[in-house]
């Protein structure tokens, strides 16, 4: 950004004054020692001190210097030539010189505006002497005083020729040091620095190149043979977005060094013929490395959990079907069909079966999740009541809720809940929040299910009397083996019911919510986008008229 202003230099200020005044000092000599001589009188006298005012007047730049008070004093000057002209026979007369002195501040002054007023000024002044010799015949002859005007006239002239030229000299000399200055600047900069035409052909360069970056090359062919072949178009696509307004960058190995990356990013130059562009170049392989490095990690972590998912997956299968058979036997064992047992060993088959049940439930949780973070879980969706799966859910459960002496309850609609889902998704989020309602909450207290639809939503609520939750762990909960309390209610789960409850809401597009108090219970939201909203039947006959009742009278 750039600031100017047209007030003058003190220096420029001085000198104008003093060539103002050194031309009042002239114009009053030449009155006095003319007037004394004989040789001026009447209304030449009057004529030569007209031109004396406005030197006097220029000194007033000293105080107060612009551009206003400059063409202010040009008209003085302009009016004193006036005048002189008429009183002197213009042309014709002794003083014919002083027409053009209007001409002379202007070129003091400076600038193209100065000098055409001064020779408007001058030439006003030529006519009003013409008209002046028309009406009252030419001027006295006194070749002696016009050759003085006509001298002192072109002293002025030349004098005012210096000061307008030592004006341009100090114009010069500070757009010349600012030249420099902005050339040092951009040379000392640490990125390279170009100016370009629109075929990408160098310019001008300035600043320092990457060390693998000649700047011969790019003069004698160009930016874009420098670039290697296939990053070519990336460069292309930013001179044009340059060339359309837009800011365009673009990342490029150079073609005599393919191991590094340079950043280019390129703007036009709105003031500049041709539609240049204006570039900058910046040593990116660091960057680049880096970049290329997290790129490899990412891609190797998602190999890993890639893996491990797979792998837990197959796992999970192959460690179902022993499992199932252990479940299976010692589940005759401990009915007893093949004949009575010791106590004892009905204990035993008692912790196995318990041990397998918990070990079958995690395996399956396992499975689900790593479907789930394989994006391999697809839901099937089918229209069912909900009423029916939220029950079948609470029939699995009610036993061990009697035996550890926790009150089971629901609350739903009398009206069928019909919904578009994955019934085995949302028995399991039933199931899960269910088992952990009753796992944590002791003998006495109670557990109820709420189902309700509000619009479009199904909201099933399972709230509880339990040990509750502190609140900096409800933050945690809902990730896989993420749990709360202390160590013994970390013992009895783990971790991943609340995970798979979140992740079967999220498949169906809703969400799982958390509200929970330390010490008096908890109560876990799901809120799934499935009901289907029935559209009351039309009435018979088509819609019912009702008449409105008129206000007033009448």
């Amino acid at each position: 950004m750039s600031r100017s202003s047209s007030r003058a230099a003190p220096g420029d200020r001085a000198a104008l004054a003093a060539w103002h005044a050194g031309w009042a000092v002239s114009a009053a000599l030449l009155a006095l020692v003319g007037g004394w001589l004989g040789a001026v009188d009447g209304a030449v006298f009057y004529g030569v001190l007209a031109m004396a005012v406005p030197g006097v007047a220029g000194l007033g730049l000293l105080w107060r210097d612009g551009s206003d008070q400059r063409m202010a004093l040009l008209w003085v000057w302009g009016a004193a030539a006036f005048i002189a002209a008429g009183l002197s026979g213009g042309l014709t007369g002794p003083l014919a010189g002083f027409v053009f002195l209007p001409m002379a501040a202007g070129l003091a002054f400076g600038g193209t505006r100065a000098v055409q007023a001064g020779a408007l000024a001058a030439g006003t002044a030529t006519l009003a002497g013409l008209l002046a010799a028309w009406a009252g015949g030419p001027g006295v002859h006194r070749p002696e005083l016009a050759a003085v005007s006509a001298l002192l006239t072109a002293g002025a002239a030349a004098l005012a020729v210096r000061l307008s030229w030592r004006q341009h000299e100090a114009q010069l000399a500070a757009a010349t040091a600012g030249t420099a200055r902005v050339e040092t600047l951009l040379a000392a900069q640490p990125a390279l620095m170009l100016v370009l035409e629109p075929s990408g052909r160098v310019v001008a360069a300035y600043g320092s190149p990457p060390g693998y970056l000649a700047i011969d090359p790019l003069f004698e062919t160009g930016l874009v043979d420098a670039v290697h072949a296939p990053d070519r178009p990336r460069l292309l696509d930013a001179l044009e977005r340059a060339q359309a307004g837009h800011e365009g960058a673009a990342l490029f190995a150079p073609r005599s060094a393919l191991d590094r990356r340079a950043q280019l990013i390129v703007r036009r130059l709105d003031d500049a013929p041709g539609g240049r562009l204006i570039a900058q170049i910046s040593d990116a392989t660091t960057q680049y490395a880096r970049e290329l490095g997290l790129e490899v990690a990412r891609n190797e972590a998602e190999a890993r959990e890639a893996g491990k998912t797979r792998f837990l997956a197959n796992m999970s299968h192959e460690l179902r079907t022993p499992l199932n058979a252990v479940l299976g036997f010692s589940d005759i064992m401990r009915q007893r069909i093949f004949g009575p047992m010791p106590d004892r060993y009905g204990d035993y088959a008692d912790n196995i079966h318990q041990a397998g049940r918990h070990l079958l439930d995690l395996i399956n949780d396992l499975l689900d999740v790593a479907k789930i973070e394989a994006e391999r879980y697809t839901l099937t969706l089918e229209r069912f009541d909900a009423r029916e799966t939220l029950s079948a859910a609470m029939a699995l459960v009610r036993v061990h809720a009697e035996e550890k002496g926790v009150s089971l309850s629901s609350v739903l609609p009398a009206e069928p809940l019909d919904v578009s889902a994955d019934r085995r998704a949302l028995k399991q989020i039933t199931l899960n929040l269910l088992s952990n309602a009753v796992k944590f909450t002791p003998a006495g207290g109670t557990v109820t299910v709420t189902a309700e639809t509000a619009g479009a939503d199904l909201e099933v609520v399972v709230a509880d009397t339990g040990v509750g939750i502190a609140p900096e762990d409800v933050r945690r909960l809902g990730r896989p083996f993420e749990q709360a309390g202390g160590v013994e209610q970390r013992r009895q789960g783990t971790g991943l019911g609340l995970s798979l409850v979140r992740a079967f809401a999220e498949l169906h597009g809703g969400r799982m919510t958390i509200d929970s108090t330390l010490g008096e219970g908890t109560a876990v939201t799901v809120r799934l986008p499935v009901a289907l909203v029935a559209r009351a039947p039309a009435p018979e006959g088509g819609a019912e008229v009702i008449p409105m009742p008129m206000k007033g009278g009448g």
